[in-house]
């Protein structure tokens, strides 16, 4: 082993406990990789760089793109709402077709996208049918990743592995090369959801599902002079009995009183501690007598003397807040918003709010003006869950929204034009036609996956060019080798499998398939079976809620635990393996 393969080991070791660990940014931790290398001149300027200009790279900004002219149409959107009628008739029904319909959407537009647009709707369903969050957003994350892997554009992962074969002279995957394993792994899917799946999701009670997007938050209220609470028994008084809140404590000139709550008399002045849902919380502001802290001591009267609502939102993944705190992104001077609560990994906090470090799937509770709010919703660092008015849409342009996809996606499939050709010229076909403008197309790319997927491949490329890859490579195949092909579809599945549960998706398949194509050079076999097995196990992560992005999404809204993800998706993940060790040698014979 040279000094420069052992180098590159260690950068990968390193990289990967950053990914795990969640220390720094994910496209950060990319970046420094792509640094070091350079520093190091493993690699020269021309070939670091190189993964910025790749196929892959610009073809999933495009694709980001496209997806938002879907959204900004209204195209999606209006079946959501039709799915919403549904499931006030009949639960299963509704899942059913839900399912099904995010699944075949997420084959065409990035499944991330197609998540964001639907969490919003179903956590409404949630409220009007009584019916627990977690039991519709798990099953909705996963139908998007059952879609995702049926068509090249479907995930991210897709297209920069085809872009990673092409670079190396292999031909690239088709438009639906991946769709007969994906129905396999589709029509599963959906079985083990119905049968077995949704069972073990906890409802978590009717309260946690039901209430509000992010459950309970808690808040500090004043009772001022023209309260009807004042001079009346705690446990018995009209805050009580007329709104839903629970007292955790109540202070009386700075001392907290240890009184029994049915014998502690209210008076002006005093300051409680309360939980309450959104609603409540609304209930409160516009209640006569009462004022919210920070409110009463900031001298406002917020939600009392002009329009305003209450917005809960969901950090969304590779936004620019994930791992930086309000403070730090000077989010109050730039959207003049402040956060009244966060629910932070499942925990309220009530304190420091401006300065805790935010994680993706964290939910927030604003209070906003309509001006405020369409900025909000406009920014792709936030997914709003609330139940708020709808942003414009440009319904008169839906038709031609699904008619640039659709022709985008024929034109890849037959062959007339490169996906990324297609991509770009839809791309511009949407803003031409009105139904994007170019500052939402701009907003509308994830740069965050972006500057990984460039990170990555530098790394990849490190790979190659030092013998790493297949210094990896020769450790693989004499460990399992000596079983046949088979045995390497099932190791490499499994282990990128595993891999992907602690890292990003795109990263794992940047980080294998160089060893990868190492490994199949050096049995001399096919290297597409090699290559698929590691594909799809980079977009079917089930076990955790970071492994993929839509599961990070519903973390926040569904008052997931961790443990849920490892309940529901272990099987899943296990009956995965065992139809890949099955159907890819079928599918891709060596």
């Amino acid at each position: 082993m040279t000094f420069e393969i052992a180098l590159v080991l260690i950068f990968i070791v390193a990289a990967v406990v950053l990914f795990a660990t969640e220390k720094l940014p994910v496209d950060l931790t990319a970046l420094l990789v792509m640094a070091a290398l350079l520093l190091s001149r493993i690699i020269t300027p021309v070939e670091g760089i190189a993964g910025f200009g790749n196929t892959a790279t610009v073809t999933v900004g495009a694709m980001f793109v496209l997806s938002a002219g879907l959204y900004r149409t209204g195209a999606v959107n209006t079946t959501g709402i039709l799915l919403a009628r549904l499931a006030r008739q009949n639960y299963w029904l509704m899942l059913a077709a839900m399912m099904l319909f995010i699944g075949a959407i997420s084959a065409f537009i990035n499944n991330t996208a197609a998540v964001a647009i639907f969490l919003p709707i179903l956590m409404g369903v949630a409220r009007e049918t009584k019916t627990s969050a977690s039991r519709l957003l798990m099953p909705l994350s996963y139908a998007s990743m059952f879609g995702g892997v049926c068509t090249l554009i479907g995930t991210s992962t897709n297209i920069l592995v085809s872009s990673l074969l092409e670079r190396r002279g292999l031909p690239p995957l088709g438009m639906f090369e991946f769709t007969g394993m994906g129905l396999v792994f589709f029509t599963a899917g959906i079985a083990y959801m119905f049968l077995v799946g949704v069972r073990l999701i906890p409802a978590r009670g009717m309260d946690e599902g039901t209430r509000s997007p992010g459950g309970e938050y808690m808040t500090e209220i004043l009772l001022l002079a023209d309260s009807k609470s004042i001079g009346t028994i705690l446990a018995e008084s009209p805050l009580l009995r007329e709104l839903d809140l629970k007292i955790v404590e109540v202070f009386r000139n700075g001392v907290l009183l240890a009184d029994p709550h049915d014998r502690i008399i209210l008076r002006e002045g005093d300051h409680l501690k309360v939980r309450c849902d959104l609603v409540n919380f609304r209930k409160l502001q516009q209640r006569r007598g009462i004022a919210l802290r920070h409110e009463y001591e900031q001298g406002v009267t917020a939600g009392k003397d002009r329009e305003a609502t209450l917005v809960e939102a969901v950090v969304a993944p590779n936004s620019t807040l994930d791992g930086r705190s309000l403070k730090a992104a000077r989010f109050r001077s730039r959207y003049g918003l402040v956060a009244l609560a966060i629910r932070h990994r499942g925990h309220m906090m009530r304190e420091n709010l401006e300065t805790t470090v935010l994680s993706a799937g964290d939910v927030l509770l604003f209070e906003t003006g309509p001006r405020e709010l369409e900025r909000l919703r406009s920014d792709r660092i936030f997914v709003v869950i609330s139940e708020v008015e709808i942003p414009a849409l440009r319904k008169t342009r839906t038709a031609i929204a699904i008619a640039i996809v659709a022709g985008v996606v024929a034109a890849a499939a037959l062959g007339i034009v490169p996906i990324l050709a297609g991509a770009i010229i839809g791309c511009i076909l949407m803003i031409l036609t009105g139904c994007l403008t170019l500052d939402e197309a701009y907003e509308a790319i994830e740069w965050k996956v972006i500057f990984l997927m460039a990170g990555m491949m530098t790394l990849g490329a490190a790979m190659e060019k030092t013998g790493a890859a297949i210094f990896l490579s020769r450790f693989i195949v004499s460990s399992v080798g000596a079983w046949g092909p088979g045995a390497l579809v099932a190791a490499l599945y499994l282990f990128s499998s595993i891999l992907t549960a602690f890292m990003s998706n795109n990263a794992t398949v940047a980080l294998l398939i160089p060893v990868v194509l190492a490994v199949a050079g050096s049995l001399g076999v096919d290297s597409r079976p090699l290559v698929m097995a590691v594909t799809f196990a980079a977009s079917l992560d089930f076990m955790t809620p970071f492994g993929y992005q839509t599961n990070t999404l519903i973390y926040g809204p569904g008052r997931f635990r961790f443990a849920d993800f490892l309940r529901v998706g272990t099987p899943l993940n296990i009956i995965f393996w065992i139809l890949a060790t099955i159907f890819i040698p079928r599918f891709w014979p060596f």
